[in-house]
């Protein structure tokens, strides 16, 4: 097994206005511009806890025909959590064996520089997200 947390996502209505009460209440410093990701329909940003290693995202929809739109509709909140992994297709393979349901299969993601993400569910209602581990400072 290969997992680290990497991040949690949290879907809000609007990055900005969030991102100033999470900077402000908890410290959080930014490690990302806000990203348009047209393939997850979504705008994200990312943060980080001065020295800790998981980061917190922040997600929107992007536009109202985004996929997560429903999803916010119904208050938002806690969206998932993603996993880092150097080995993405043999954890989802390790992971599918165990009987969770693979959601999306790998695609580039644009926040993680074209290094592949995929979904996945299990019994419990959180989805989570896979990502391939990157080199050192990357995201």
């Amino acid at each position: 097994m290969s997992l680290s947390l990497h991040h949690v996502g949290y879907l809000v209505a609007h990055i900005e206005t969030e991102s100033a009460r999470y900077r402000e209440q908890f410290g959080y410093e930014v490690a990302s511009p806000v990203i348009h990701d047209p393939v997850q329909t979504a705008m994200v940003q990312f943060f980080r806890l001065p020295g800790d290693s998981c980061y917190l995202e922040l997600i929107s929809p992007a536009g109202p025909n985004s996929r997560l739109s429903a999803a916010l509709d119904k208050g938002g909140g806690l969206n998932h959590l993603c996993y880092r992994t150097a080995e993405l297709d043999l954890e989802i393979a390790r992971l599918r064996a165990m009987g969770l349901i693979l959601l999306r299969k790998p695609v580039p993601a644009v926040a993680f520089n074209g290094r592949r993400i995929a979904w996945i569910r299990g019994s419990d209602p959180v989805p989570i997200e896979l990502v391939e581990a990157g080199g050192k400072g990357e995201l």
